[in-house]
């Protein structure tokens, strides 16, 4: 492949999104040409300083009308919550978004007067948004169009998931936005609303892709407590609180399960109860006149560091790989159905 390289802006730069950007400097068919940050002592900054790379002379910049100026083809928006305003500028500007933001992985499950505004800023910017990233993303919706390729009868599609979640998240999110640690009172009290209906929409997808209609989903969580006391990265959670949790969602046909996603995050696997855990990972069950059973981990060093620059690469680099099929759809909201073939475009730009 020839051709002009695609303008790309990186907007946030938090975990994942230092990941995207590292990818992005370093890819053959992308320049990386802004970078939209929130925190003002990330303002002004080199690119390559945010994301461990040589300097780019990219700076970094908290202004939407800074980075609209830029032109780009495409930003890759990563932000903690999503700014509908925000969305509709970039849109309208006519720069396409690719994100892992959960509210945009299926337009038919989004509020009507929302999808209308983001689809009318795609028309008139002729432009288009897609949301993804590895779960959900890559293993609710890529894998399983590839695997259920092979099949003419499904009876079931059972995703696990298994994530020691220490290396993949910061203490921040483990403790103030996922609840390890907590006793199970506190845990009981919280919603987990936003968590559960991502993968809803991302099953929906696939369920409308190849003609399954669902009656619907229904879903059934459960905790398990830490045996001993257990640390995080500074923090040590005591004994006796959260430190496993498994939420199981079933999309329904006639009463039975045909959809299933099931996450198992931890802290430890010295858990009460004891859970069957695996190494980070998945597992995949098809149940069909073409039976299948995959087994995805990742072999990653067990050092701490090295473990914390590999795992945000699962779910950002999909998102940067997308980036091309993006830019070339058809303008609106797109789902991993609505999108052409994601390919990796391999081969890397030499910045150190």
């Amino acid at each position: 492949m020839g051709g002009k390289r695609l303008r790309v802006v990186q907007w946030a730069t938090g975990t994942v999104g230092r990941s995207a950007m590292r990818a992005i400097i370093e890819h053959p068919a992308l320049e990386l040409v802004g970078v939209k940050v929130y925190s003002g002592n990330k303002a002004g900054l080199d690119a390559g300083d945010l994301c461990g790379l040589p300097p780019t002379g990219i700076k970094a910049t908290r202004d939407i009308g800074d980075v609209l100026a830029l032109k780009p083809d495409c930003v890759v928006y990563m932000p903690e919550s999503t700014d509908m305003d925000d969305v509709c500028r970039i849109l309208e500007s006519g720069t396409n978004i690719s994100t892992t933001r959960a509210e945009f992985f299926n337009p038919d499950c989004m509020e009507p007067a929302l999808r209308q505004r983001i689809e009318a800023a795609c028309t008139r910017g002729n432009s288009s948004i897609h949301a993804t990233g590895s779960s959900p993303g890559f293993i609710t919706e890529a894998l399983p169009i590839v695997l259920l390729s092979l099949q003419r009868r499904l009876d079931l599609l059972a995703i696990d998931e298994y994530a020691n979640c220490i290396d993949g998240c910061s203490e921040e999110m483990l403790l103030g936005v996922m609840g390890f640690g907590e006793t199970p009172e506190a845990f009981a009290k919280r919603s987990h609303a936003d968590r559960d209906v991502v993968f809803e929409h991302s099953l929906a997808v696939i369920a409308k892709a190849i003609g399954l209609t669902l009656d619907g989903f229904e879903g059934q969580g459960e905790i398990a407590l830490t045996r001993h006391p257990t640390r995080l990265h500074s923090t040590i959670i005591e004994a006796g609180t959260v430190g496993g949790q498994r939420y199981t969602l079933n999309g329904l046909v006639d009463g039975k399960p045909r959809l299933r996603f099931r996450c198992n995050w931890f802290v430890t696997s010295e858990l009460e109860p004891a859970w069957d855990l695996r190494d980070d990972g998945w597992r995949v069950v098809v149940e069909g006149d073409t039976p299948l059973d995959i087994s995805i981990t990742f072999p990653i060093p067990s050092d701490r560091e090295e473990r914390q620059l590999v795992l945000p690469r699962l779910t950002a680099h999909r998102p940067v790989n997308a980036i091309a099929s993006i830019c070339s759809a058809s303008p609106g909201i797109l789902t991993t159905a609505d999108l052409p073939q994601v390919f990796a475009r391999l081969g890397y730009t030499k910045v150190h």
